[in-house]
C-alpha cells in the first residue's frame, strides 16, 4: 500500500510538474479568445485547440515511448545522423534561447510588470527573472519537484480562482456569434502553441525524474511517463476548458476589438477590479517561470549529450539563461518575428515523423520517412515563403491549406515516392541495427 502511495504521489508531481512546463502565457491567451468569439459554441472550439495542442504533444511523447529510444532520435533519428542532429538542435534552440525561453521574460514583463511597474525597466527585471530560473534549474535533479510541489500549485491555485469568481459570478450571458470558423480556428490556435515540439524535450527530463524516483526499469519508467502525461493532460483540460468558458462569458457585447492579451486583462480587471491586474501579474509569473525552468533544463540536458559531456549541464545552463536574457530584452515582437519562420518549417517535419513512427513495424524503407519530411519541409517552405509575399499562394489550395497543413498532400507523396527508392545495402544494415537494438 505505502509503495502504491508513493506511486499516486510521484505521478502527481511529475504530471504536475509537465502542466506547468507547458502551461506557458500562449497557452493562457488562446482559451478565452476562442471562448469570446465563439460565444455558445465555445466548448467546440475549445475541444479543437485541445486536441491539437494537448492532444498533439501526449501523441509525441507516446511515440517517442514506442520506438524504445526516449530521445530526440527516437523521432527523427531515421531520417540519417546529420539530418536528425541538424533538426534537434534547431528545435531545442528555437524553444529554447532563441525564442521560447526569452519570449516567458519578455511576456511576464509585459503583461505582469509594466502596468504595475512602469519605471522599472526590461533588464532589471529579466536579472531577477533569470537568476530564479538559474537557481531552480542549476541542480538537474531537484527541477521536476521544485516545479511539481511548489511552484505549480501556486499556478493552479490563481487559475481556478479566477474561474470559480467568473463561473459563480459570469460577466455576462453566452450568446451564439455569427463570422467565426469555431473548428479552424481551435485547430490554429492549438497548432500555433507549438506544444509538439516542447513534448519531445521536457520528456528528457520528465524520464531523468523517472528515474531519479527510483523507476529505474523500462517499463516502470514507461508506466510512470504516461500516467504522470495523462495526469497532465486531465489538469489541463480542465484550466483550458474554464478559461474558454470565462471568455464565452463576454461573447455578448462589450469586450470588442480587444487582442488576445489585452483580453486577458480585461476579464481578470472585470471580474477582480483593480486586484486583477496584481492577481494577472502573478498567473502569468508562475506559468513563465515554470516554463522557462522547464525549457532550460531541457536544452542544458540536450547539448550535454550531444557534445558528449564536453560542456557540463551546468555550463550549458549557464550559457543558455545568459544568452536568453539579452534576447528577451529584444522585446515579444521581435522574437517572434524572428524565429517564428523556422519553427513553422520545423513542426511538420516532426508531425510527419511522429504519425510515421506509430507505423514503423510496417515500413522498412526509411526512404518512405525521408521522401515524406523532405515534401513536408518544401510545402511548408512555401508556406513561410508566401507570408513574406512571394508567390506561393498554391500552398494555400491544397487540402487543409486554410489550417497552415498544405504540407499534409505533399508529404503523403513524398511517402510514397520514397517508397519507390530503394535503400542502400549500408542505409539498410543501419536500419537492421537500430530495430535489434529498439527489440
Amino acid at each position: 500500500m505505502r509503495e502504491k502511495n508513493k506511486s499516486m504521489i510521484d505521478v502527481a508531481v511529475i504530471g504536475l510538474a509537465l502542466f506547468a512546463m507547458f502551461f506557458g502565457a500562449g497557452n493562457l491567451i488562446f482559451p478565452p479568445y476562442l471562448g469570446t468569439n465563439a460565444g455558445s459554441n465555445w466548448f467546440t472550439g475549445f475541444i479543437c485547440f485541445f486536441i491539437a495542442d494537448v492532444g498533439l504533444a501526449l501523441v509525441a511523447i507516446l511515440a517517442m515511448i514506442k520506438t524504445g529510444d526516449v530521445s530526440m532520435n527516437g523521432i527523427t533519428g531515421k531520417l540519417g545522423k546529420v539530418p536528425s542532429t541538424i533538426i534537434n538542435s534547431l528545435i531545442v534552440l528555437c524553444i529554447g534561447p532563441f525564442l521560447a525561453i526569452p519570449r516567458t521574460a519578455a511576456t511576464t514583463f509585459e503583461m505582469g510588470v509594466m502596468p504595475m511597474f512602469p519605471f522599472i525597466n526590461s533588464w532589471v527585471f529579466g536579472a531577477i527573472f533569470f537568476g530564479l530560473v538559474l537557481l531552480f534549474t542549476i541542480r538537474p535533479s531537484g527541477v521536476v519537484d521544485v516545479i511539481g510541489k511548489f511552484l505549480t500549485p501556486a499556478l493552479v491555485i490563481c487559475l481556478l480562482a479566477l474561474i470559480v469568481i467568473g463561473y459563480v459570478n459570469p460577466i455576462g450571458e453566452i450568446i451564439p456569434t455569427t463570422g467565426f470558423d469555431t473548428v479552424k480556428e481551435g485547430i490554429m490556435a492549438g497548432y500555433q502553441t507549438m506544444d509538439v515540439l516542447a513534448s519531445i524535450v521536457f520528456v528528457i527530463i520528465i524520464i531523468s525524474a523517472a528515474k531519479g524516483k527510483g523507476y529505474t526499469e523500462t517499463k516502470s519508467t514507461m508506466s510512470i511517463v504516461i500516467k504522470s502525461s495523462v495526469f497532465a493532460a486531465v489538469a489541463l483540460f480542465i484550466i483550458y476548458g474554464g478559461l474558454a468558458f470565462l471568455g464565452a462569458t463576454t461573447s455578448a457585447g462589450g469586450f470588442e476589438g480587444y487582442n488576445q492579451t489585452a483580453l486577458v486583462v480585461a476579464i481578470t480587471q472585470t471580474l477582480i477590479g483593480n486586484y486583477g491586474v496584481l492577481v494577472l501579474a502573478i498567473i502569468v509569473f508562475f506559468a513563465c517561470l515554470t516554463t522557462a525552468i522547464g525549457l532550460v533544463s531541457s536544452c542544458a540536458s540536450f547539448f550535454e549529450e550531444q557534445t558528449k559531456g564536453k560542456i557540463s549541464y551546468k555550463a550549458m545552463v549557464l550559457i543558455t539563461v545568459g544568452f536568453s536574457y539579452v534576447v528577451s530584452n529584444f522585446g515579444i515582437s521581435t522574437i517572434i518575428s524572428i524565429a517564428a519562420p523556422i519553427l513553422n518549417l520545423l513542426y511538420p517535419v516532426v508531425l510527419v515523423m511522429i504519425i510515421l513512427t506509430f507505423f514503423s513495424k510496417h515500413i522498412k524503407n526509411n526512404n518512405i520517412y525521408i521522401g515524406a519530411a523532405i515534401l513536408a519541409l518544401l510545402a511548408s517552405a512555401a508556406d513561410v515563403l508566401l507570408g513574406f509575399g512571394l508567390p506561393f499562394e498554391f500552398i494555400r489550395t491544397l487540402p487543409f491549406g486554410a489550417y497552415q497543413c498544405g504540407w499534409v498532400v505533399p508529404a503523403i507523396i513524398g511517402g510514397f515516392i520514397g517508397k519507390c527508392i530503394p535503400m542502400s545495402q549500408k542505409a539498410l544494415m543501419a536500419a537492421n541495427k537500430r530495430n535489434s537494438d529498439v527489440a
